[in-house]
């Protein structure tokens, strides 16, 4: 079977995924307990949020089975959960929705794809691309592009904070000088930093995006206003350029895929029809749940009460446990995130490789996720000294003994990749 050139490019294995496979085989005939997992990307088990869609998903599905399970419904998005959004972001944020503007999709990395579909390729004017203007910035972004070469990343500025913290920054001149854009992605806060848009960076990328006339896709999967991982400072924005990417996964729902967008009507009936032409429409058992968990302000109570206060916490716990384990003398920094699941670990030597440490650790039971997948070309990235192969992602879901029993055998290995470049 010959494969056209855009199925080899969605066929062909990432970087990461490899990485997913590679733990799955490896835990294949294991107890799940014998492993320490911090490169998991499923948020926490966190009991008032389980609770929460356990009884929304109940009650819908008690209401009305067949409504919700027995029939197809609206490519754009169930009547019920359209007119949940639109109310929800009208009173919260004062804007003027109707239904055109919304649109339902499976999770919003499908709207994402959606998107990408709708706004990259070749033209005649050359390569439409996805730019992520300010990378390293969610892996799976990179599989959103059916045409080769068409995911271009900017590299940002590197700022040294305190000791051990360090931040990146948009670089906007970078970005600038790019002739290519087809459409604009960033999550905030990011995976894998935890970093959120400031307000003045997402006014500088909209007017990029008006001066190119493409779509800004802003990605709020762990921001504002649920499930609001972490402090975030800056509300979502509407504007004509702009499309806003939301999930329930985060907030404790990612089995069920639902995701919605926020724009302009000819961009979101674009998106309609995208899902009608691919995927019909997302699941609606879970629409139902997540349009009575906004109406009733329980999503908003849950977020605010219980997921909140846990990822700041385990956000806190983190930075305590590897201040007290990484071994003294090693040049290491935390990004300064604001928000999100992970911790961004930087060890600045040249003895540092991200691959190197992932199979290390894998010898002794920990899975960790190296950090170039994050980066779209991570030999080629416009930064100093390897800094795209000497970090990593830790998960803050897993629970605190599994974080202290794997930043110790992170510690350990470290010591003994420092020992020798020092001996």
């Amino acid at each position: 079977m010959r494969l056209s050139p855009i199925g080899t490019r969605m066929a062909g294995m990432s970087g990461l995924r490899s990485i997913m496979e590679d733990v799955a085989s490896t835990m294949a005939g294991t107890a799940e307990e014998d492993w320490i997992n911090l490169g998991i990307g499923n948020p926490a088990a966190i009991p008032e949020a389980g609770a929460m869609w356990r009884e929304a998903l109940s009650n819908a599905l008690a209401e009305d089975f067949d409504r919700a399970v027995g029939r197809y419904g609206p490519s754009r998005g169930s009547t019920v959960l359209i007119n949940a959004v639109v109310d929800y972001f009208n009173g919260a944020y004062g804007w003027d929705l109707t239904p055109q503007n919304v649109v339902i999709g499976p999770g919003s990395q499908m709207v994402c794809f959606a998107a990408a579909a709708l706004f990259l390729g070749p033209g005649p004017d050359g390569m439409r691309r996805l730019v992520m203007p300010m990378v390293p910035d969610y892996t799976g972004y990179q599989g959103l592009c059916m045409h080769e070469d068409g995911i271009a990343g900017v590299a940002p500025r590197i700022n040294l904070e305190a000791e051990h913290r360090f931040s990146y920054s948009l670089d906007l001149d970078a970005l600038a000088r790019r002739d290519d854009l087809g459409m604009l992605l960033i999550s905030s806060p990011g995976n894998p930093t935890g970093r959120a848009v400031t307000r003045t960076e997402l006014d500088d990328l909209i007017a990029v995006a008006e001066q190119h006339d493409v779509p800004l896709v802003v990605d709020h999967a762990y921001g504002a206003p649920f499930p609001r991982i972490g402090e975030v400072h800056v509300d979502p924005v509407r504007h004509r350029n702009v499309i806003n990417c939301f999930s329930v996964s985060k907030a404790g729902l990612p089995g069920e895929r639902i995701g919605f967008a926020i724009g302009d009507p000819d961009h979101i009936g674009a998106l309609a029809a995208f899902m009608s032409n691919s995927v019909l429409h997302a699941p609606q058992l879970p629409q139902a749940a997540v349009a009575a968990a906004l109406r009733d302000g329980c999503l908003d109570r849950v977020t605010r009460e219980a997921i909140t206060p846990h990822y700041r916490h385990k956000r806190q716990f983190m930075d305590e446990v590897l201040a007290q384990q990484l071994p003294p003398g090693l040049n290491w920094r935390v990004h300064s995130g604001s928000g999100g699941m992970f911790s961004w670990i930087w060890i600045d030597h040249p003895w540092f490789d991200d691959i190197d440490v992932y199979r290390r650790l894998k010898e002794k039971q920990v899975f960790v996720v190296p950090g170039r997948y994050f980066f779209v070309d991570a030999p080629s990235t416009d930064l100093p000294d390897g800094h795209a192969t000497r970090c990593l992602r830790l998960s803050l879901s897993a629970p605190e003994k599994a974080i202290v029993d794997g930043v110790t055998r992170l510690a350990d290995t470290l010591t003994d990749m420092q020992n020798p470049a020092l001996g």
